[in-house]
């Protein structure tokens, strides 16, 4: 079904430019139509009818003045007062084709005004010439070659207007573009500090500037980002402090344990004491986040190899392939641990993993596939969210405390990017991972 919204342009300077250029160009192609049928078509009219009506008056007085004194006398006149050339072929006669009527305006009119006129038959010739227009009109006694200047039938205001509505539209339409091309900067100034924000780059050149609306919305954009620093600064604070009051006392207890020796129940204590410890970090490694690495240009395909590097040492069968030269501006640490997570996910679950980088217009694509059981299709989105584990006994040794994958997903959409997990050509999961170039 058509749709004008198809065709409209996408951007907001195409609109705005269309919102400017439309009635203009309107408003020419009315003014031009009433000056095409009001005005230039009735002055050439005009035009048309009085060189008709000079050559009507020598047909005239050739019949009312038959001799040759009058008649030289008659074309004497005519070529001396009206600039219309005329002479007389006598004897002649005229080959039996009728005018030549062509399509433009001008032969239309001056047919039409010869037929009133003249009433005679003639014969029109408009462009043999480039200057004259000839006519030849056959007389009882031979044939009227009549001949006159173009001018007399042509306004030449005609070309004048038409360039003057085209080159004051060309003005315009150059102005606007530059005027609307001003007012969309700050526009697209303030859409790319929020993308960079959003990436976790902070953009420290950002002023608002532009119009007062434009302004405002920039300001806002300042105050929400210096908000959410001083959130994750005071969620880093306050975790330091739980960090610091958490593993006092289990350390602690580890020292108590120690001091009991090798007995069974100091054996199970430690067991206990080792997966809270496991917990806490894993606790506080999701609330942490990112927090205040900066981005540097790091070697993706040097980071994947060194966590497939720790997992082929570990026992785990797992294939790496990158596609050229990946260099992305990360927060590697970060980003290692993201990777680390997803990796180890599928390394926990499958006897094969295979891992694919490549570049994919403007972003780079992860790919890990394992031949694992994978996750059922209404759970993938659930495995996101935080302390959400396929395994309800919630026992460490069996799949973590759920938030693996919570940070994986956190910290890669920290940086623009993000996860979707659908089913693998091998069999199991498929983790794909995509990050803004």
């Amino acid at each position: 079904m058509f749709s004008l919204r198809d065709y409209m342009p996408h951007t907001l300077f195409g609109r705005a430019l269309i919102i400017i250029v439309a009635p203009l160009v309107l408003v020419e192609l009315v003014a031009g139509f009433v000056f095409y049928d009001r005005v230039w078509d009735t002055v050439t009219r005009r035009l048309a009818n009085g060189v008709a009506g000079d050559i009507g008056l020598v047909v005239q007085s050739f019949a009312r003045f038959p001799d040759p004194d009058n008649r030289q006398w008659a074309l004497n006149a005519v070529d001396r007062l009206t600039s219309v050339h005329a002479t007389l072929e006598e004897g002649a006669i005229l080959a039996n084709t009728g005018p030549e009527i062509g399509s433009g305006v001008l032969e239309r009119l001056l047919v039409n005004a010869l037929r009133e006129r003249v009433h005679r038959p003639f014969l029109l010739d408009v462009w043999s010439h480039p200057r004259d227009v000839t006519i030849k009109v056959q007389l009882a006694d031979g044939v009227l070659h009549v001949r006159t200047p173009r001018e007399r039938l042509f306004i030449s205001t005609v070309y004048v207007f038409l360039l003057w509505m085209v080159g004051s539209s060309l003005v315009f339409f150059a102005i606007a573009s530059v005027f609307m091309r001003n007012q969309v900067r700050p526009i697209r100034r303030l859409a790319a500090a929020a993308e960079e924000f959003g990436k976790g780059r902070d953009d420290a050149d950002f002023r608002p500037y532009g119009s007062a609306e434009v302004r405002q919305a920039a300001a806002a954009f300042i105050v929400m980002r210096e908000r959410i620093r001083r959130h994750v600064a005071q969620r880093t604070e306050m975790l330091a402090g739980v960090s610091h009051d958490l593993r006092t006392p289990l350390t602690r207890m580890k020292l108590e344990l120690a001091m009991l020796g090798d007995t069974p129940a100091a054996a199970g204590l430690k067991s206990d004491v080792a997966d809270m410890e496991r917990m806490v970090e894993s606790y506080l490694a999701f609330v942490r986040g990112e927090g205040e690495e900066q981005p540097e240009d790091t070697d993706l395909a040097a980071l994947l190899d060194e966590i497939a590097a720790v997992a082929r040492r570990e026992g785990h069968a797992v294939a790496l392939t990158v596609e050229g030269d990946l260099i992305l501006s990360l927060r590697p640490h970060a980003m290692k641990r993201s990777l680390s997570n997803l990796i180890a996910n599928a390394c926990r679950h499958a006897a094969q993993v295979a891992i694919q980088a490549a570049r994919r217009g403007r972003s780079v694509e992860i790919v890990i596939d394992d031949d694992g059981p994978g996750i059922p299709p209404e759970s993938r989105e659930e495995v996101f969210k935080p302390f959400f584990r396929l395994d309800a006994s919630r026992n460490p040794t069996t799949g973590g405390v759920g938030l693996g994958l919570t940070i994986a997903r956190d910290m890669v959409r920290g940086h623009g990017g993000d996860i979707q997990l659908i089913e693998s050509p091998l069999g199991g999961l498929r983790a794909r991972i995509k990050l803004p170039v």
